[in-house]
């Protein structure tokens, strides 16, 4: 996975599953989706006569989220979802939109970002760590919000509270060590992060942020099976050690 990048000047649609989101990460979500471009396009899915949304009210004009009314015609379904497919099938064909973020924890939308994937086009998945992993590798990439959150806290004004990190599972050390493997290694035996994380990257939709790391270089030192040094010229280089 790349380092966070700086910000960039697409035009990026962000789409809201109000029934299956949180507000509170909606902060950390906006500056996340910066790495891609201005978030031009702002919109909330769901009933907004349901008392649960009542949090997603209270932003839609402190954001400038445009709300989308959807009624529950039958008891138990909700036609959210549809509707957030065809705006987004809509957005898509138009050719005017850059990359694509959604805020959900619903598989329903698994379909969808593959298809926006399809036509090139970057899409970030916001969603709790109960998402079904079905949706999460269908996104380029899948940012747990409630890492997220905690990130984007205030530090107390006395002193910095510490970051709470979530364990490195044996999977994704397994993905970090195969993509290293694969990259281009100096006389050294050191590879470029950069390399190294495009090639994970490819494989999975995994991003630091949901581990409670700033970026791919913090977690990496974190793990004991890699080191990592960082160049003159700025560049960071990992190398496997165990």
């Amino acid at each position: 996975m790349p380092e966070p990048r700086a910000a960039q000047s697409g035009n990026i649609a962000l789409l809201i599953d109000a029934d299956n989101a949180s507000p509170d990460s909606l902060d950390a979500v906006l500056t996340v989706l910066a790495e891609l471009g201005t978030v031009n396009i702002r919109r909330a899915y769901g009933n907004w006569q349901k008392p649960a949304l009542k949090g997603w009210s209270a932003m839609v004009h402190r954001h400038a989220i445009e709300p989308q009314q959807q009624f529950d015609l039958t008891k138990g379904k909700s036609s959210t979802d549809m509707k957030m497919i065809i705006d987004a099938m809509d957005l898509l064909y138009r050719g005017n939109v850059d990359g694509f973020g959604i805020m959900s924890s619903d598989s329903d939308f698994m379909p969808l970002a593959m298809r926006i994937r399809q036509d090139g086009l970057p899409v970030y998945g916001f969603g709790t760590s109960r998402t079904p992993e079905a949706f999460r590798q269908a996104c380029s990439r899948f940012i747990d919000v409630g890492a997220l959150a905690k990130e984007d806290e205030p530090d107390a004004p006395e002193e910095k509270a510490p970051q709470q990190h979530r364990a490195v599972d044996d999977d994704l050390v397994k993905l970090l060590g195969a993509a290293f493997r694969a990259s281009k290694r100096d006389g050294r035996g050191y590879a470029s992060l950069s390399e190294v994380g495009q090639r994970a990257g490819n494989r999975s939709s995994f991003d630091a942020r949901s581990y409670g790391y700033a970026g791919l270089a913090e977690l990496i030192d974190a793990v004991p099976n890699f080191a990592t040094e960082r160049r003159e010229d700025g560049r960071v280089y990992v190398k496997r050690v165990r």
